[in-house]
């Protein structure tokens, strides 16, 4: 029986191949499982870091605005590279994502072991309005 406090949030295109949701939501508190840089419509991930991270970024905005919030409830990121000193396309995304530097979350970038073709991935914690 699930727990009625929580809700699993799924994104179409973008599968784990664990049996786990994309995010979990519980009383206005949102956690991300891993994101990756994958294309939504055809199940690929782009061979670039730049690409990957777009993707990775655009999949955050998903997960959050697929429960009613937006990239301002987003508290907290962290990033896993696998070349942890190729910060340059990480940081184009951020700032197009989170333009004032006064108001941007946490983030924390780590080295990162992942399958073969993931150059980047990231986690999200958002608190979102509760009704």
């Amino acid at each position: 029986m699930a727990d009625s406090l929580r809700r699993s949030v799924f994104l179409p295109g973008v599968p784990h191949r664990n049996p786990i949701p994309n995010a979990s939501l519980v009383r206005g508190v949102l956690m991300s499982s891993v994101i990756n840089g994958v294309d939504d419509s055809s199940g690929i991930v782009p061979e670039t870091l730049e690409e990957q991270c777009e993707l990775m970024f655009t999949n955050a905005r998903r997960i959050v605005e697929a429960v009613g919030g937006n990239v301002q409830d987003i508290v907290k990121m962290n990033v896993w590279l696998k070349d942890l000193e190729d910060r340059k396309a990480l940081n184009v995304q951020w700032e197009k994502m989170f333009p004032d530097p006064a108001n941007r979350p946490a983030r924390h970038a780590h080295q990162g072991h992942m399958r073969a073709e993931l150059l980047i991935q990231c986690d999200i914690v958002a608190v979102l309005p509760t009704t």
